[in-house]
């Protein structure tokens, strides 16, 4: 390869990790503006997204990428808003289910909608760059997970 070619790959790579870094910052300052308004954090608000009714602590951290200890903090803020009680586990005595109350429920569908419609994807691409930016998206994390490059594929169409 010459020079040439790879002083543009080498921009091309530079711009790809700024535009991922601003949209990154994009997401990030969403959910400060809506945080506010179901009374917790971002990370909190992140925590009620990736939750599902019945999970453990412990599966929370992981879907999280954090410790353990920090998801206590979490199920605190989110169990003091009403938004989920701790059960413990029928399995397990020991470990403790986060279960979404009627309200969390409320609370995770109204953060969805909220989030989604502000999100750059949403206002700024029409429906099949949607699918395309999400296909690509997975494509990549996919990847990343299985550790090889299997294809992904992603056809449902929704309307703008």
């Amino acid at each position: 390869m010459r020079s040439g070619q790879n002083d543009g790959c080498a921009a091309v790579e530079k711009q790809l990790v700024d535009a991922l870094g601003a949209l990154m910052k994009r997401a990030g300052t969403l959910a400060q503006e809506v945080a506010p308004s179901f009374g917790v954090t971002p990370s909190d608000l992140l925590a009620l997204f990736k939750l599902d009714d019945g999970i453990s602590m412990k599966e929370l951290a992981a879907r999280l990428g954090c410790d353990a200890s920090f998801v206590t903090v979490v199920a605190d803020a989110l169990e003091k808003n009403g938004l989920i009680r701790r059960e413990p586990s029928q399995r397990d005595r020991r470990v403790k289910n986060l279960r979404l109350t009627p309200e969390g429920t409320t609370a995770k569908e109204r953060l969805i909608k909220d989030l989604s419609s502000k999100m750059p994807w949403n206002t700024r691409l029409d429906s099949d760059e949607r699918c395309c930016f999400l296909m690509l998206l997975k494509k990549m994390t996919d990847s990343e997970a299985s550790g090889g490059g299997e294809a992904v594929t992603y056809t449902e169409r929704t309307s703008s």
